[in-house]
């Protein structure tokens, strides 16, 4: 049996064609490493006005786990979306499915450049913002790991929902908007939820991108901003919810990507 007809070797085909498409795609790149970084100087202009009307804002904790959040969001959901709406009007797709890849190992293989993009992005946001803000080593890494991993997951699901009702390229666009917009105001990442009234930032919380997110929050931090930061026995009492939402999210996404994503270009 030669790699190329094992699972994992079907993956490492279909992940590194991907990333040579990813590389070819000024557009695409650009907004897996340049848009991402333009929205991270935003939010630190917006984090420092919210600080002035929220007294004991902690800013860098914000703009840390908020920028981590961002760069998923654009790196993964949006430019994930694009690829799969790309090579189904291709017909790539189509074509693949005629081979020995499963349509898992294909969604996979599709979403391995992107996914590897963004957790390298984050890392090195999450170096650079310990040695330039100073910040705390993870107070459980376990459960930031599990944060990254359930928002990872979470939005290539999405994106392969969101791919289904977008008929070209071009249209990804505003297909993408109206969740992007629901995770970057009401999860968090632009507007810091506890500097929103209590009754509208538990209905936040309850959001499909916040519990995932919160996590990468609670992990670093010992806390979400809600509750007194806790010790990594403490983290797993405070990031239990959020777990049980993530996970039920994941779960519900990855059943509408099964369900819904298109295969073929529509008639």
């Amino acid at each position: 049996m030669t790699a190329a007809t094992t699972p994992a070797g079907r993956l490492l085909a279909l992940g590194r064609a991907e990333a040579t498409l990813l590389r070819r795609n000024r557009t695409a790149m650009f907004m897996a490493l340049a848009l991402p970084l333009v929205l991270v100087g935003a939010l630190s202009s917006i984090l420092d006005q919210a600080a002035e009307r929220t007294p004991g804002l902690d800013v860098d904790a914000n703009l840390i786990a908020g920028s981590m959040g961002v760069v998923l969001l654009i790196v993964v959901y949006c430019n994930l979306t694009t690829a799969y709406t790309a090579r189904r009007s291709e017909l790539v797709l189509k074509r693949l499915r005629t081979g020995e890849a499963t349509d898992t190992e294909i969604l996979i293989g599709t979403a391995a450049p992107s996914i590897a993009l963004a957790l390298v992005q984050c890392l090195l946001l999450g170096v650079g913002g310990a040695l330039l803000l100073d910040l705390p080593v993870p107070v459980n890494p376990l459960l930031m790991l599990l944060g990254v991993v359930l928002t990872t997951a979470l939005l290539a699901a999405l994106a392969a929902v969101s791919s289904a009702v977008t008929k070209t390229v071009e249209s990804a666009g505003i297909t993408t908007l109206p969740l992007l917009l629901v995770a970057q105001l009401g999860s968090g990442l632009m507007v810091p939820l506890e500097s929103l009234p209590d009754s509208v930032a538990d209905v936040c919380r309850l959001l499909p991108t916040t519990p995932a997110l919160q996590l990468l929050r609670i992990g670093w931090f010992g806390t979400d901003g809600s509750a007194p930061s806790e010790g990594f026995a403490g983290t797993w009492g405070q990031g239990a919810v959020p777990l049980l939402l993530a996970a039920v999210w994941t779960a519900v996404a990855v059943w509408a990507a099964r369900r819904w994503f298109r295969w073929e270009p529509r008639r």
